[in-house]
């Protein structure tokens, strides 16, 4: 605005100037007259250079100080994200996402870094744990198919490791969902699964008993359908499972047999039922 009213001054001054050098070549204004015009546009024209050295120089006292306000704001956004992080790691952070189960800690308790806190169940990473007859450890591998009914739906399995140990005559398997899991699923809960050992088929079976044990699955007593006496028969038995034996060859659907303990009877051929 100041640089504006000086430009408009000077050119009615500079028009003032030139007219009076020529009246003045020419006699028709004095001396005096003409100085006066002449010195008030040279003011008029340093007036302008000094107006203009002082705006160049505020302009550049203005980008010192937006540089240096600039740099402040740095200053304190770096101070600011400092303190974030100092107020972020307060924070109790977990390594895996899930739900959390259980929280061993007190209010006001002092926490050592990687101290246990607690317990996350992962909840995209279920397995079921199953328990099987080692009669069938022969007979289970890994990627064996199984599946289990849960809340209405029927849900795949995939058996991923099997444990060979035996303990207390079982061996256990770990069982990963093959596509959705249950959203409802907890740890800790009970399923009966159904495991496809093979293709079903038919066959004899005789219950198991103490019999076995005497024999070693080569005989067993039929009893007559009179149901006064039993006869020994030789047999020959396949697999078993923990309720029967598999009957290869030896008898025939519905007849009746003695399963129980056959230590008493020596090598008798033949007993007679009272």
């Amino acid at each position: 605005r100041q640089l504006l009213d000086l430009d408009y001054q000077l050119g009615l001054q500079k028009r003032d100037y030139e007219n009076s050098i020529n009246l003045f070549k020419q006699n028709y204004i004095s001396d005096k007259e003409f100085e006066e015009i002449e010195e008030k546009y040279v003011y008029l024209t340093k007036t302008r250079e000094l107006v203009i050295e002082n705006q160049e120089a505020d302009s550049l006292f203005r980008e010192i100080q937006v540089a240096q306000l600039e740099n402040s704001v740095d200053q304190m956004q770096m101070n600011l994200e400092f303190v974030r992080q100092k107020l972020d790691n307060l924070k109790v952070k977990a390594p895996v996402r899930g739900l959390l189960v259980s929280v061993n800690a007190e209010i006001g308790e002092a926490i050592g870094r990687g101290q246990r806190l607690g317990q996350i169940h992962v909840l995209d990473e279920f397995k079921i744990k199953l328990e099987i007859d080692e009669h069938y450890i022969s007979r289970v591998n890994s990627n064996l198919i199984g599946e289990f009914d849960f809340t209405g739906n029927s849900y795949g399995l995939r058996i991923k490791k099997i444990y060979p140990e035996v303990r207390n005559g079982r061996f256990g398997v770990d069982l990963v969902f093959i596509d959705n899991v249950p959203e409802q699923i907890r740890t800790g809960q009970t399923f009966r699964i159904k495991l496809e050992l093979g293709e079903s088929q038919m066959a004899l079976l005789v219950p198991r008993g103490a019999f076995y044990q005497s024999t070693g699955g080569q005989y067993i007593f039929v009893v007559d359908p009179t149901g006064k006496f039993a006869i020994k028969r030789d047999i020959r038995l396949g697999r078993m499972n923990p309720r029967y034996y598999e009957l290869l060859e030896g008898l025939d659907a519905g007849e009746r047999v003695i399963i129980s303990s056959y230590d008493n009877f020596g090598k008798a051929e033949k007993l007679i039922l009272k």
